[in-house]
């Protein structure tokens, strides 16, 4: 029993020092490397207007509620088909019921329904809002960047992320006395800061008026889009 033991433990033995050699060489790898973070920021126009408009209306009978909004809708959509560079398209649309004082029988229905409008024109779009304010409320105003904008300010940055990636390699490779270095891998990644712009002034005011036609004032502002490099080099020692 015994002689069988010693030679099976002595190959136990073998096995797991030979197991050990890829870890080491994986080890070996990773030497003189060093992970490294840079970026590049700038503030990019918030070229492109975004205005919810919204119905909201409420009747004892489903069917004519629906047909209500459908109507002021609809008026709404040929009037921005209207205008020249405006992109449109229906947001929610929902209906729910309206119960009585105990909450056990339906008393009526509401029912709300979006309308979103976007434009690069934010002269164009701030007039036919006013104009379809008669129609309609104000859900919000927000800016944001287009994506050609977007795009053309990211090629940009990338140079500007990569040049300071370097930058900090040629640092860090000073910093331990190397002759030089070499890129192991680099990833890239881009954020965008977009503040959502309102005037909670002219909201108001526009919903206190009846038929009068309002313009509201804009003020896009500007985003943040900053643009990240991170890798790993390894430094060549001397």
């Amino acid at each position: 029993m015994h002689t069988f033991c010693r030679p099976a433990a002595l190959l136990a033995l073998s096995l797991g020092t030979v197991a050990s050699l890829p870890a080491l060489a994986a080890d070996e790898l990773h030497y003189n490397q060093v992970s490294l973070r840079a970026e590049a920021s700038q503030e990019v126009a918030r070229d492109l207007m975004i205005v919810t408009l919204y119905t909201e209306e409420q009747n004892t009978d489903p069917a004519k509620l629906a047909a209500a909004v459908s109507t002021t809708l609809n008026k709404a959509i040929g009037q921005a088909k209207q205008v020249k560079d405006i992109n449109l398209r229906q947001g929610s649309r929902n209906s729910y019921p309206i119960y009585d004082n105990k909450g056990g029988k339906i008393t009526g229905w509401r029912e709300r329904a979006e309308l979103r409008l976007e434009s690069a024109d934010f002269a164009a779009l701030s007039k036919l809002t006013g104009e379809l304010l008669g129609d309609l409320k104000m859900g919000g105003m927000d800016f944001a960047i287009a994506t050609a904008t977007r795009k053309t300010s990211e090629d940009a940055l990338l140079k500007d992320a990569v040049n300071a990636f370097k930058a900090r390699a040629q640092l860090a490779t000073e910093a331990l006395g190397g002759k030089g270095y070499k890129i192991v891998n680099l990833n890239f990644n881009t954020n965008g800061y977009p503040q959502p712009y309102m005037r909670p002034q002219m909201m108001m005011k526009a919903a206190s008026m009846d038929a009068e036609s309002v313009t509201p004032e804009v003020e896009p502002g500007t985003s943040q889009v900053t643009m990240t490099a991170d890798g790993v080099v390894e430094v060549l020692m001397q």
